[in-house]
């Protein structure tokens, strides 16, 4: 029972360990594949290059500081565009000899009003 006096079940083929510590791998399984989720979402990584623990560890680090990079860099900007709107403008210009400020001034600000002035708003 936990705290919300639900039962859970977990099914395992290891009878060595007690129930809780099954739980609680159960949960931290859970925790690593929401990590992995939200490297793939965010971190633009797709697959890992390699296999061993430093090419893993190497690749994400790598990914992760090109995001806070990029976080820093639309901070700074005062940049109305998504994170993800950037890092695809810099993936399709990274030889361009454009300054980055002039590079993403381009980028048209996010409006509220519909394409067509016939279409009708569904939510406000």
């Amino acid at each position: 029972m936990n705290d919300t006096d639900k039962t859970l079940v977990f099914l395992t083929n290891n009878t060595d360990l007690p129930a809780r510590t099954i739980a609680e791998l159960y949960r931290c399984r859970c925790q690593v594949e929401l990590f992995f989720k939200w490297i793939k979402q965010h971190l633009r990584i797709k697959s890992f290059f390699g296999t061993s623990e430093n090419a893993v560890k190497s690749q994400i680090w790598n990914a992760v500081s090109v995001y806070v990079l990029v976080a820093i860099l639309k901070k700074r900007l005062n940049l109305s565009a998504s994170l993800y709107e950037i890092l695809q403008i810099l993936s399709l210009t990274m030889f361009e000899r454009t300054p980055l400020d002039q590079l993403l001034a381009r980028i048209p600000p996010a409006s509220d009003q519909p394409e067509n002035p016939n279409q009708l708003i569904l939510f406000n």
